[in-house]
């Protein structure tokens, strides 16, 4: 039940699915989270095949898949009428292997959703509860990962809909031409290393319990200020949601502290409309992030005196020398994290990228270090 395990199925899926690393973290997070996640993008964009991972990734696992289409009825997802029920007048759904029993679950073209179908499912999504002839049925339902080439419109009625789910992304054709010709030239299947339903709950339920500081809630507070002055109102209710995503980010990266930089995935859940996207991601990303300059200004010096301070211990050898340096290796770690998490929201900046492999080679040498002291 080792965190290492999350970190080979991310590495994985990203050698098998070019150009999607900030769609497999959200949907890794949302699968420690149980929070649902909507990829919006034209068809062929990998949607659906990066969907059904969830299936694969988890063993022992129910999971269920469904294109809806504008002609959908009810028993394409939650199941065919009991005849024999029927004769007596009992209107009761055989619901074995549809998606009230699932754990995961991908519906493509969700917005085709009919009024027939749609109550049952919003119940489904934010209750995970199914009412079969009236009788409520708890659904072991963790994440529905929705599907459409396009966002709603107005006056559609498929607004709730729209809300249930916390995270959503535009997943855009690959961008580089050097990757576009890597993902032609593969050839060979990548093999995913799978978690148990039983390991899924253990990093679940540790994810739980990730700390999140009153520095954390305090920029909350701020981002949500913000968005309100620029008329972008997101639910109570929806910035609660999103706390299980934040701890889920730390520790997908192997915290166990949400860190700032672990609230720019917000800006995939606090829009309310398409027209806002730009702006929440603005508020969020300025808010969020410390400057580039004053991070690295913090973190070098911080990182350099550890290395200082493990050097004198090795040099004065005292009795305590080896907690000391086991100490100090915690300390770089912990700062190596906090780099990690920055350069995965700065992926294009030079100098994080520079920082992150110096203090990757000097841990290792501290390692050794302390494994042959």
């Amino acid at each position: 039940m080792t965190h290492q395990k999350l970190q080979q199925i991310k590495q994985a899926l990203n050698a098998k699915f070019f150009d999607r690393k900030e769609e497999i973290d959200a949907l890794l997070t949302a699968l420690l989270a149980r929070q649902h996640i909507l990829f919006i993008g034209p068809a062929g964009t990998g949607k659906s095949a990066l969907s059904s991972m969830l299936g694969e990734i988890v063993e022992g696992s129910r999971y269920f898949q469904h294109l809806l289409t504008p002609f959908s009825t009810p028993e394409e997802l939650f199941g065919v009428l009991s005849l024999k029920d029927l004769e007596q007048g009992v209107y009761k759904r055989n619901i074995s292997g549809m998606l009230p029993e699932a754990h995961f679950a991908f519906i493509d073209e969700i917005f085709k959703a009919n009024s027939a179908i749609l109550n049952s499912l919003l119940t489904l999504i934010n209750e995970r509860i199914y009412y079969n002839n009236g009788v409520p049925i708890r659904s072991p339902l963790m994440t529905i990962v929705g599907s459409s080439n396009e966002y709603i419109e107005e006056g559609e009625g498929l607004e709730a809909l729209f809300d249930r789910f916390l995270l959503r992304y535009e997943v855009e054709y690959i961008k580089e031409t050097n990757t576009f010709l890597a993902m032609l030239k593969q050839t060979t299947s990548v093999p995913v290393p799978k978690l148990t339903m039983d390991e899924l709950t253990f990093h679940q339920q540790v994810c739980e319990r990730v700390e999140i500081s009153d520095s954390i809630y305090e920029t909350l507070g701020k981002i949500r200020q913000q968005l309100m002055d620029e008329g972008i109102r997101p639910s109570d209710r929806r910035f609660k949601q999103a706390l299980p995503i934040l701890r889920a980010q730390a520790y997908l990266d192997g915290r166990t502290e949400v860190a700032k930089a672990d609230l720019a995935i917000l800006k995939h859940a606090l829009w309310e409309q398409v027209e806002q996207k730009d702006k929440t991601a603005e508020i969020i990303i300025q808010i969020a992030h410390d400057s580039i300059e004053s991070f690295i200004e913090r973190v070098g010096p911080e990182f350099e005196e550890i290395l200082l301070k493990s050097q004198n211990a090795m040099v004065q050898k005292t009795p305590d020398a080896r907690k000391e340096l086991s100490d100090l290796l915690v300390q770089g770690k912990t700062l190596f994290l906090e780099v990690q998490a920055m350069t995965r929201q700065q992926p294009d900046r030079a100098e994080l990228r520079n920082l992150k492999e110096h203090m990757h080679q000097r841990l290792l040498h501290m390692t050794s270090m302390v494994i042959g002291f």
